[in-house]
C-alpha cells in the first residue's frame, strides 16, 4: 500500500511538473513576444534594410542586409578596400567574396540554400518555431554574467539545437548558444544581444551583437524599405 501510494504521488508530482512547466513555457514565449513588440507589429514587417559596423581581428567590416520577408536576402560586405556579397532567395543562393580570393560569384549548393532557408523569416523565432515544426522546452535556469535567466532549448527539423537565454526583467534574449554539425563535427557559437531598442513601428531590435567572430553594432535600421528585387541577381563588380 504504501509503494502504490508512492507511486501515486510520483505520478501526480511528475504530471503537475509537466504542466506547470509547460504553463511556465507558454507564459514566457507570450511576455518574450510582447516585449519584443508583439505579433500584431512583427506581422507587418515585410522588409528591411539594415547596416552594421562590425570589428573582427582588427579589422572594420561595413554589413548592409537587404531582406524581403520569406523571400530574398542579400548582404553586401565591404573589407580591405574591396566589396563582396552573399545572396540567398527560396530557390537559389550566390556568394561573391573577393577578399577571400573569388573571382566571380559562385552559386550555393542546393542542399545549403535548403538548410539556409529559415534565414528568409524577418519574424521572431518565438514566432515561427510552431509553423517551421521546431520543438521547444524550458530546461531552467542558468547564469548570464549575473543575470539568472530562463533558459530554453529549441531543436529544428535538421536537429540543429539553439539554447535561449532570457532575462526575467525584461524577457529579451541576451544570449545565445546553437549547436550544429558540420562536416561531421559538432560546433557551438554563442552570440550576446543587448542595447535593445524600440522602433516607430513598435518592433523592438538589439542594436549591439557579439559573438566568437566580433562585434556587432547595428548603425541603421529601416522597416518596410521598398527593395528593388534586382538586388537578388547575382553580379561581378567592374574592376576599378
Amino acid at each position: 500500500m504504501k509503494n502504490i501510494k508512492r507511486n501515486l504521488s510520483l505520478a501526480v508530482f511528475s504530471l503537475t511538473s509537466s504542466v506547470l512547466l509547460s504553463q511556465n513555457l507558454d507564459e514566457i514565449v507570450k511576455k518574450h513576444i510582447e516585449a519584443i513588440g508583439g505579433k500584431d507589429n512583427w506581422a507587418k514587417v515585410k522588409s528591411l534594410k539594415m547596416e552594421n559596423a562590425i570589428k573582427a581581428n582588427g579589422a572594420e567590416i561595413k554589413v548592409t542586409i537587404y531582406q524581403i520577408d520569406k523571400k530574398a536576402m542579400r548582404q553586401n560586405i565591404a573589407l580591405m578596400g574591396m566589396e563582396g556579397y552573399s545572396i540567398l532567395t527560396t530557390t537559389e543562393g550566390w556568394t561573391y567574396m573577393p577578399f577571400q580570393g573569388q573571382t566571380k560569384p559562385e552559386a550555393m549548393t542546393a542542399d545549403d540554400v535548403k538548410k539556409a532557408q529559415d534565414g528568409l523569416n524577418l519574424q521572431d523565432e518565438f514566432l515561427t518555431y510552431k509553423e517551421l515544426n521546431k520543438k521547444l522546452e524550458l530546461i531552467g535556469k542558468d547564469d548570464v554574467d549575473g543575470t539568472e535567466c530562463f533558459k530554453l532549448k529549441m531543436i529544428d527539423k535538421d536537429a540543429t539545437e539553439t539554447t535561449f537565454y532570457i532575462d526575467p526583467s525584461n524577457y529579451y534574449v541576451i544570449k545565445e548558444t546553437r549547436k550544429m554539425t558540420v562536416n561531421g563535427k559538432e560546433m557551438e557559437n554563442s552570440t550576446t544581444y543587448g542595447n535593445y531598442k524600440k522602433l516607430p513601428e513598435g518592433v523592438v531590435y538589439p542594436y549591439s551583437i557579439a559573438s566568437g567572430w566580433g562585434e556587432t553594432e547595428v548603425t541603421n535600421l529601416t522597416i518596410n524599405p521598398t527593395i528593388d528585387e534586382s538586388l537578388f541577381k547575382p553580379t561581378t563588380p567592374a574592376a576599378k
